[in-house]
């Protein structure tokens, strides 16, 4: 069961558990994800992103400063927000872990790719996918301790 929050008491709508897993699952919003650099000053990173099994999964370079941030901490915010009205969205607080199998990461990875450029056919992709296979590139998963909705559709 998730734990949901109300973003804005006394504003807009509540979320319920449904409403927060079909936004999460159906979007394709960047997910903007908080981290904590070295010298402990706050970097926002937007990113693609999946939704399954309640974890929330992103591929992105082992060298880049939001797979470093997120694994030194091992703790992220997230946010995927709607910035037109009816304004929507879902942010929330989460642990991460990278995966280490590279079939499985592909899986995932062409997940991602597929929900946001609707195939894996195009230079992105392979480029993508092979950086996987050659442990270049880290899946990320989050797994989030709570969640804050909200909605004013």
């Amino acid at each position: 069961m998730m734990k949901i929050v109300n973003a804005m008491p006394g504003l807009g709508k509540s979320l319920s558990e449904q409403q927060v897993r079909d936004f999460l699952a159906r979007s394709k919003l960047n997910l903007q994800l908080g981290t904590i650099d070295e010298k402990g000053e706050p970097n926002i990173h937007p990113i693609w992103y999946i939704f399954e099994n309640d974890r929330i999964y992103v591929a992105t370079s082992k060298k880049s400063k939001k797979a470093k941030n997120s694994l030194r901490q091992k703790l992220v915010y997230f946010s995927i927000d709607d910035e037109s009205f009816p304004y929507k969205g879902v942010k929330g607080k989460g642990t991460v872990k990278s995966l280490e199998d590279i079939n499985y990461n592909v899986k995932i990875a062409e997940k991602i790719i597929t929900k946001y450029m609707g195939n894996l056919e195009n230079d992105l992709a392979k480029w993508i996918i092979n950086e996987i296979m050659q442990g270049n590139e880290a899946v990320l998963e989050i797994n989030p301790k709570f969640y804050s909705a909200w909605s004013f559709a």
